[in-house]
């Protein structure tokens, strides 16, 4: 901490910083436990999401495993539309998925296996949870963001601002209590010398 300045304009700037400080913590406090709770949300959503997802793939590969003929499924699956908003939580802007739409290409009868059209309809799933999955880690990632940078400031009021200011406000208390003191100390032997003046005249 700098060297506080023992006068009444400082200590007047110190009490409004120290209530600057402990009005603004409350806020800080309650925009960091909104954080944490959404961040704990979104990865819950996010573990759902990529168990689903797993568990699909892992369905996809034991019927899929039953043909032995390897076929590229992408080129008769395309994405036709991606539908996305946004949201704020505790001020922090967010995409959200709103929906995907898909358009199937139909594959070549007589160049297919006939387990495509199954497979198709289990990889538009498995591409909207991917696409699901991406927006959940954006928000992860931005809420994560957020909530360190909250974090910080809450621990600079709390451990640093808060603290100084108190202590600048001790100290300027002091020094003026010393300087009043003083002053009445001057004042009583200015009296006693104006008395003894009078006395010897």
């Amino acid at each position: 901490m700098s060297r506080v300045k023992a006068t009444k304009q400082e200590l007047k700037r110190q009490r409004d910083a120290l209530a600057r400080y402990e009005r603004y913590l409350p806020t800080l406090r309650l925009k960091q436990q909104q954080l944490q709770v959404e961040l704990r949300r979104v990865e819950g959503e996010l573990n759902e999401v990529s168990e689903e997802e797993a568990t699909l793939r892992h369905d996809l590969e034991t019927w899929i495993e039953l043909w032995a003929e390897p076929t590229a499924l992408l080129p008769y699956l395309q994405l036709e539309e991606l539908r996305m908003g946004e949201t704020s939580v505790a001020g922090v802007n967010m995409p959200t998925f709103e929906g995907a739409s898909w358009r199937r290409l139909p594959p070549p009868f007589d160049a297919t296996p006939p387990w495509v059209d199954d497979a198709l309809l289990v990889l538009e799933e498995l591409m909207t949870l991917r696409l699901r999955r991406r927006v959940l880690t954006e928000q992860r990632d931005r809420l994560a963001a957020e909530l360190r940078l909250t974090s910080q400031r809450v621990n600079l009021f709390e451990k640093v601002k808060i603290p100084e200011a108190q202590e600048a406000l001790r100290i300027i208390r002091i020094a003026l209590g010393d300087l009043q003191a003083a002053e009445v100390v001057r004042a009583k032997i200015a009296k006693a010398k104006t008395l003894e003046q009078e006395r010897a005249a």
